[in-house]
């Protein structure tokens, strides 16, 4: 679910092939397998030489592309493997990956058909569908609008209450409902952008409230089902489903369908579905609401409405070499212009995988990438390189230019770390006395995170995470009451190592702690925290 753009366009792609019909997958019906061209300035070679020099540059196990245009899916293919592993299975157009905050997009359609059913104005305020509805300042609550969970412009900071979703968290909905008055505002109601999941998860509460059902239920019939999206769900896949991808650093075992829990995050980042599937949702979405069999999921107005330009937003870097003048969120989108068009566009990033999906409106034109790696370089490559050749007829070299990033972003960390990072000469780590390590073990409590406890073996000292299964580390000193946290699954949860900072009263009490990632993943929200020592028992 994190959100990155890059800056200066380095050396130009050559076209290479020529216009191919795509081969659509025996298993779709003839409905949806007229033969059609893929729009032109793009071909299969193209799609295929792009898709190639990004996983070779990314290190991207499995990718999967879709191209609608003209009312019809064009082009299907998979690429690669379903995961890390040399032995997984090669990745098709039913290969189901986790596709993130592209989710949001299902949540705002479901609000949307409420809209179109009488039930929900976009304008209505929260509270008067969801009367416990509260956010820390009873003002704002009073006016809170439907519209203003959905545009990032709350005034909460970047990622606020994500340590509630990820980091392997078993907050309940209601519970991160119920902690909602606690995340503080960093900002003023409805002007700054600060991209939010937490509100998503509102979002999705509120389809609850209206429809009196589950928001899996309300997605999986009258979205999922109701456009007929294939190898698409909108819980996760249980063991028994074979066609998965597994993401980077995650475990490729699948939970039993008993005892299967359904993530809180799910109105935010919890559909799983293949490339067949989302390429007939661009597919719906191009032919203004209906699927080609003419079933309305949801009205051209309001297709149009969540499309819409509803909360302006800063320039990209890449404005200028895609000729870009304005950027917008929608309800569930991004919006801007791209070499002159419209381009309507999402992505996500969760469990190790990342998507992206892109309309060109104009072109008749949508875009499916679908990938198993945790790096947004590769779809963001993949993607502007086929979005420009479809608007131009050729491309900037796009791989080499998020490549360049990547190595400069590399570089520059390595720079920063060596220089006043943990370790460094700057920031030495010391060793503790058992006896001073034990100053800091006790239970502290965050009035929206819940309990944290610090605990002591011998010298070392450990932080763990209450309501999250696994989020334990190692806690290494540096001078001034200062700790670094190692987090024990390096696989998944390496970037979020934390500086700890522990705070002690008048008498030299260790009274509280604060925190702070090292790393820039917004969703490890740990700057929101203010865990106070409750007692000396861990």
């Amino acid at each position: 679910m994190k959100k990155s753009c890059a800056g200066r366009v380095a050396r130009r792609i050559v076209g290479m092939g020529i216009l191919s019909l795509a081969i659509l997958p025996p298993a779709i019906s003839a409905s949806w397998a007229a033969p059609a061209a893929l729009p032109p300035g793009l071909s299969a070679a193209q799609i295929d030489a792009v898709v190639a020099r990004a996983r070779d540059a990314f290190h991207v196990p499995g990718v999967a592309v879709a191209v609608v245009h003209d009312g019809q899916v064009v082009f299907a293919r998979g690429y690669g493997r379903r995961g890390e592993d040399a032995h997984s299975g090669n990745v098709d157009t039913r290969t189901m990956f986790a596709i993130g905050s592209n989710t949001k997009e299902f949540t705002t359609t479901a609000l949307a058909t409420l809209v179109d059913a009488g039930k929900l104005k976009w304008d209505d305020r929260v509270i008067d569908h969801m009367p416990e509805f509260r956010v820390a300042d009873p003002a704002i609550t009073r006016d809170f609008r439907v519209s203003d969970l959905l545009t990032h412009h709350s005034g909460m900071g970047e990622g606020a209450g994500d340590l509630m979703l990820f980091s392997h968290s078993t907050f309940t909905r209601p519970e991160v409902l119920a902690a909602l008055p606690y995340m503080p505002f960093t900002a003023p109601f409805r002007v700054d952008y600060a991209y939010n999941n937490l509100l998503y998860v509102v979002a999705g509460a509120l389809v609850e409230k209206i429809s009196g059902t589950s928001w899996e239920n309300y997605v999986q019939s009258h979205l999922i089902d109701a456009a007929g999206l294939p190898a698409c769900q909108s819980t996760p896949p249980v063991s028994g489903q074979m066609d998965v991808a597994t993401g980077q650093g995650e475990d490729p075992a699948l939970p039993d369908r008993a005892t299967l829990r359904l993530p809180a995050v799910a109105p935010a980042g919890g559909i799983w579905c293949s490339v067949d599937g989302v390429s007939r949702w661009v597919q719906m979405f191009l032919n203004g609401g209906k699927t080609p069999q003419g079933r309305t999921i949801i009205s051209t107005a309001q297709r149009d409405v969540v499309w819409a330009p509803h909360a302006l937003l800063p320039l990209p870097d890449t404005a200028q070499a895609t000729q870009g003048h304005f950027r917008a969120y929608g309800y569930g989108w991004f919006t801007e212009d791209f070499f002159g068009k419209k381009r309507v566009w999402h992505t996500g990033t969760i469990d190790g995988m990342v998507s992206y999906v892109s309309f060109l409106p104009e072109m008749n034109t949508g875009i499916v990438v679908l990938t198993n790696h945790d790096d947004h370089h590769a779809t963001y490559a993949i993607q502007t390189t086929l979005n420009s050749l479809v608007v131009t007829g050729k491309s900037d070299d796009w791989v080499q230019h998020w490549k360049d990033e990547a190595t400069a972003k590399e570089a520059e960390a390595a720079k920063a770390a060596a220089t006043d990072g943990p370790g460094s000469p700057a920031r030495p780590f010391i060793t503790l006395s058992a006896q001073a390590a034990h100053d800091y073990v006790g239970l502290y409590h965050d009035d929206w995170r819940g309990n944290l406890h610090v605990t002591q073996k011998g010298n070392e000292l450990r932080l763990t995470f209450d309501k999250a299964i696994g989020l334990s580390g190692v806690l290494s000193a540096l001078p001034h009451d200062l700790f670094v946290v190692r987090w024990d699954n390096r696989a998944q949860d390496a970037e979020d190592d934390s500086y700890v900072q522990f705070q002690r009263d008048m008498t030299g009490k260790v009274v509280g702690m604060k925190m702070q990632v090292i790393g820039s993943d917004f969703s490890f929200d740990a700057q929101d925290l203010h865990p106070r020592k409750v007692s000396d028992q861990p």
